[in-house]
């Protein structure tokens, strides 16, 4: 097996049967040096203990996933939304203080998709805008960077009605930039025309809150959720987009984020020696 580059995470959705001790047991005797986590596991054993275990681990903390789905109008629902989103910068801000060094307040921000019932696109995007201008305070006091999340536009309908880089930096653009940056993923990103630009332009905003990677095949399954690949497995251009990703001067860890149904059955220890193999592969030879 290689050895794990120095940058590489596991996030946790990679290994989504594991639960948190598992998690966290098999990233780092794999030598992996950092892990993203996601807030089920994370409450199942509470924050406290999970923060206890993450300090233990030895691990950095590359990201809190997620927050969001605050596209509903005005009502309990969404000020219950957005008081969950605030317990999630609450995590975010505890598990970092307990990474090791180098971990980030990252928390990322899936943001929800048309309301039922709803075919008001612009007004649930601008709802996204409302939303983060309630929580930038929250955020800036705990020191965690809210990474607005663009999906592929095939979810737009159902789990984020921002749908391109582009789209997430004119929504961040109205907040400083160590309150709410993006995520770059390249699977849902790396069809785009303009995607290289607008990397350029979240490097030079200071935005690039977080780089994820894995790769795009077709044809899709059923549940267009579980379409993610290991990384060299697709179509996706890893070369160009690490480049233009690390041009901006982007330095935090690299997660490798798979929903798959086949790798979610398989062995977690074998997931993340796989993760390794494909990033060492497809993504480390482009980096700096």
């Amino acid at each position: 097996m290689s050895t794990p580059d120095p940058r590489l995470s596991i996030n946790q959705a990679t290994i989504k049967r594991a639960d948190l001790a598992t998690a966290l047991r098999v990233t780092a005797e794999a030598g992996v040096p950092s892990i993203g986590l996601w807030r089920e596991p994370v409450n199942e054993v509470g924050l406290d203990t999970a923060a206890r275990m993450l300090a233990d681990s030895g691990l950095r903390f590359s990201s809190h996933c997620r927050g969001g789905f605050f596209t509903l109008p005005e009502g309990p629902d969404r000020s219950a939304a957005l008081d969950d989103n605030r317990r999630a910068i609450e995590e975010t801000a505890a598990l970092a203080a307990a990474g090791a060094p180098g971990s980030a307040a990252v928390l990322v921000l899936v943001v929800g998709g048309l309301p039922e019932g709803s075919r008001d696109l612009v007004g649930a995007r601008e709802r996204v805008r409302d939303a983060l201008g309630a929580l930038a305070d929250d955020a800036k006091a705990a020191g965690v960077t809210l990474a607005l999340e663009p999906l592929h536009p095939m979810y737009a309908s159902d789990r984020a009605v921002v749908s391109t880089l582009g789209q997430a930096l004119d929504i961040a653009s109205d907040f400083d930039a160590s309150v709410v940056g993006a995520a770059v993923d390249t699977f849902h990103i790396w069809w785009d025309p303009q995607v290289l630009e607008q990397i350029a332009r979240a490097g030079s905003e200071g935005r690039i809150a977080t780089y994820q990677v894995c790769d795009w095949k077709t044809p899709l399954p059923a549940d267009v959720l579980l379409s993610r690949h290991y990384p060299g497995e697709g179509v996706i251009d890893f070369a160009a987009l690490t480049r233009a990703v690390m041009a901006t001067g982007y330095d935090r860890d690299i997660e490798v984020e798979l929903f798959n149904a086949d790798i979610w059955a398989d062995a977690p220890a074998s997931v993340v020696a796989r993760t390794i193999e494909s990033f060492a592969d497809a993504v480390a030879p482009h980096l700096p």
